[in-house]
């Protein structure tokens, strides 16, 4: 699966994400286009999830046409998503196109 990390997602979390493709927008150069720009970046470039902290994304963009996944990390905090990567790494292996995930890390 192609992976794109927004920006503020950690990007040590790639290598717990074995058996995908990850790249950043940062790394693709797409790190200046808005949110909508990057989602038709992304899915023209077959990224299937987009794994982002920006916790407002499904209030300023349309999602309901949209093929490529959105799962929204509710934390920037690298520790914090450290003690949780199996479960970062089972919503990514699940996620279906076009669907919404939130994931709560404490």
């Amino acid at each position: 699966m192609k992976i794109l990390f927004d920006q503020g997602t950690p990007v040590p979390l790639r290598r717990f994400l074995p058996g995908h493709t990850v790249n950043t927008a940062y790394e693709r150069g797409w790190s200046e286009l808005s949110n909508g720009n990057l989602l038709t970046r992304a899915e023209q470039d077959g990224y299937e999830p987009l794994i982002t902290t920006d916790r407002n994304l499904r209030y300023e963009q349309n999602l309901a046409n949209r093929k490529i996944a959105i799962i929204v990390l509710m934390t920037t905090s690298w520790p914090r998503i450290q003690q949780q990567t199996d479960r970062v790494q089972t919503i990514v292996d699940a996620i279906q196109p076009g669907t919404y995930q939130e994931i709560f890390i404490e």
